[in-house]
This record gives structure tokens, C-alpha cells and sequence, in this order.
């Protein structure tokens, strides 16, 4: 009997430790920010054409770090550019390729998230995957376009660690359809809100009578503030928030946000699209700290905004959704931007780092009870 007993409490023990582990997206468990409906995966790769890869690097006790790929649509991106728009929140970062895309209006490579460090090396490396291909034998000029949050407490950032063979490992693998989140790529060394960050992903439709068209954001998310989520104040009842009496908090760091739509949009009205995005952060509760480098890249699919390598045309022609028609595409950003930051802390785990640096993720229990006193989810 005491056997049977013993055995029994074994298992249980494993059970709810593989529970705990169990991680799962924010609405899931009733977490349903706003009021549009998200795509069929709630994800940036809602929007048609639109795939993501990513590589993570976890070697030895000190490398906690990746890299992330969006590929705007499947073919040739040099040959066939999106139009594109920047939005900086603060500029506490290393963002490759801005400048240009402010200048011309478009993106011609497939935008990386990476490591601070790291980011000049994997611009490289989309270099090399650009000349790669046959029709850009000729290109004597590349806009790569890099993203970067710092993971320095829990990643060895000075060794470096994403090589070429992994941002051309990460793009190669790169998919439509769902997208993981949490403790991969980019954000396997990053930590959001005072617990493990990490990438997330949302989206919204528009109803067919407001245009109908489907916006989706993925995050990088490295930044402080006081968690709320919801409207409930999970980090201030937690005891885990900026300035918090005797609770050691970092609050800089940084938050890369991607658009995509299926809407054509101009380049300005895509710059648009990117600062409402901005707004949800302050929804989650971060202020953009001194060293925190925010930038927001938004991009249209839409194959009749594309803009062509080389183009006989005097003139185009193409579509532009008028500026009365963009509110319900901003209310789609921010309620998008907002479920993805959720997201890559539902989805993050526990993690261990360079001198045994250990940074917990969002308590699951805790967080639904907070959540459920201040009436702030939908109880499935």
C-alpha cells in the first residue's frame, strides 16, 4: 500500500510539473482584448503571403539567443519590394535599414529580429541570401533590414552567436500558418514586464462592411513597465513591476513590432498604421524607459502596391484605401499589438542563462485569479 502510495505521488508530482510547463496563448484562457475577431491562426501569417521562420540557439549554460525571419510574400522581395513605413517609439536601438525605407517607402529583404550584438551580422547574412539568388546577379546595392532587443542578462551577447547558417536555416524553414511563440528565436534570451519575454503574434478581420481586410502583428518583447492586462494590475498585485519597493526590476530594454496587411495602403498611411500601434503598449503598461529602443515596422501585401526592381512605367496607377476608411484598420493594430504582447508571455517559460541567471515566466494561476477578482477575462 505504501508503494502504491509512493508511486502515486511520483506521478502527480511529474503531472503538475508538466502541467506547469503547459503553456498556452492568452485566449485560450479567456484573455480576448478588444472587439474584432482574430484570423484563422491569430497570427502575422493571417495575412496572405505573409511566413515566418526562426532559429533557436540554447548551447551550453550562456547562449540564450536566435533569430526571427518575416518574409513579406514567397517570391523574389529584391525584384518585387513592399511598400513599407518606420515608426519609432524611442530610438534606444540598433534598427538596420530604417533610413531607407523612410527615404523610398519599401523593404527589399525579409526583415530579421535578433540580439543587439548580433544584428550587423545577420544584415550580413541577408545580404548573402539576396545575392544568392540568380535574377540579383547584377544588384550592387541592398537595404537589409534588422531588428534587435538586447538579451544580454540571460544571453552571452558578446560571443555573438547567430552565424550566417542560421538566419539562412531560419528563412528556408519559414512557413505560413501557425507561428511559435514564447521562448524561440529572437526572443529565447529576452524578458518582458519583469518575467520571461519572449515572441508573440496576433491578428485581426475586419468585417466584410469595413473593408474586410486582416492586419497581423508579431513581437519581440524585451521591455519594463507595470504589467496590465486587460485593464487588471497584474504585475502591481504580483509585487513584480517598475519601482517596487525592494524588488530588483530591469526596466530597459526594448519591443520590435511588425505589421502586416492585406490592405493597400500608402506609405504614409502605413506610418499611420505603425504609431497606433504604439498605443498598446501603454494598454500592457510600459512607459518606453530611457533605454528602451522601440520601432515599428508596418508593410502591405497587396500585389498591386508592390513596387518592381526596374520599371518602364512614367506613371502607376494603383489602389489606396482613403484616410476616412483607416480607423477600423487602427483599432485592428493596437487590439493585434496588444494580444501579441500577451501572447509572448503566456507562451514563455522559465528560463536559465549566463551565471545561472534565472528569469520566471508569468505565473499562470496567479495571473487568472488577478484576472478573474478584477473581472478582466471570460471564463471558458
Amino acid at each position: 500500500m505504501n508503494k502504491f502510495i509512493l508511486i502515486l505521488f511520483l506521478f502527480l508530482n511529474i503531472f503538475t510539473t508538466s502541467m506547469a510547463q503547459n503553456r498556452v496563448r492568452a485566449r485560450v484562457l479567456g484573455i480576448e482584448p478588444g472587439i474584432l475577431t482574430p484570423g484563422k491562426w491569430n497570427a502575422i501569417t493571417d495575412v496572405k503571403g505573409v511566413s515566418v521562420g526562426q532559429k533557436t540557439l540554447i548551447i551550453g549554460d550562456s547562449v540564450r539567443t536566435g533569430v526571427t525571419v518575416i518574409l513579406p510574400h514567397q517570391g523574389n522581395l529584391f525584384q518585387e519590394k513592399v511598400p513599407a513605413a518606420v515608426f519609432v517609439g524611442n530610438g534606444f536601438g540598433k534598427a538596420i535599414g530604417t533610413t531607407q525605407i523612410e527615404e523610398l517607402g519599401n523593404i527589399e529583404t525579409p526583415i530579421a529580429l535578433t540580439n543587439t550584438l548580433n544584428a550587423f551580422l545577420v544584415a550580413n547574412a541577408l545580404v548573402d541570401y539576396t545575392l544568392s539568388n540568380p535574377e540579383n546577379a547584377h544588384v550592387r546595392s541592398i537595404n537589409p533590414v534588422v531588428g534587435e532587443t538586447n538579451d544580454g542578462w540571460l544571453n552571452d551577447i558578446q560571443s555573438r552567436a547567430v552565424k550566417t547558417s542560421d538566419v539562412l536555416e531560419a528563412i528556408n524553414s519559414a512557413t505560413t500558418g501557425p507561428v511559435r511563440e514564447g521562448c524561440v528565436g529572437a526572443g529565447t534570451g529576452t524578458m518582458c514586464m519583469g518575467f520571461k519575454g519572449g515572441i508573440g503574434t496576433s491578428s485581426r478581420v475586419l468585417p466584410k462592411d469595413k473593408t474586410g481586410y486582416t492586419v497581423g502583428v508579431l513581437v519581440q518583447t524585451n521591455f519594463g513597465g507595470i504589467l496590465t492586462i486587460n485593464g487588471a494590475p497584474v504585475g502591481k498585485e504580483l509585487n513584480n513591476y517598475y519601482m517596487a519597493n525592494d524588488v530588483p526590476y530591469v526596466v530597459d530594454g526594448s519591443c520590435m513590432i511588425i505589421i502586416a496587411t492585406d490592405a493597400p495602403l500608402s506609405v504614409r498611411n502605413l506610418k499611420r498604421l505603425a504609431k497606433r500601434s504604439y498605443l498598446a503598449l501603454g494598454r500592457v503598461g510600459s512607459f518606453s524607459s530611457n533605454g528602451s529602443g522601440d520601432y515599428i515596422i508596418a508593410f502591405s501585401t497587396d500585389e498591386r502596391v508592390q513596387v518592381p526592381y526596374r520599371s518602364g512605367e512614367q506613371e502607376r496607377m494603383i489602389p489606396d484605401v482613403p484616410n476616412d476608411k483607416m480607423s477600423p484598420l487602427f483599432l485592428a493594430v493596437v487590439e493585434s499589438t496588444e494580444e501579441a504582447i500577451y501572447n509572448s508571455l503566456f507562451m514563455a517559460t522559465d528560463m536559465k542563462g549566463q551565471h545561472g541567471r534565472v528569469v520566471k515566466a508569468l505565473p499562470i494561476a496567479k495571473t487568472l485569479r488577478i484576472l478573474d477578482k478584477h473581472k478582466a477575462r471570460i471564463k471558458k
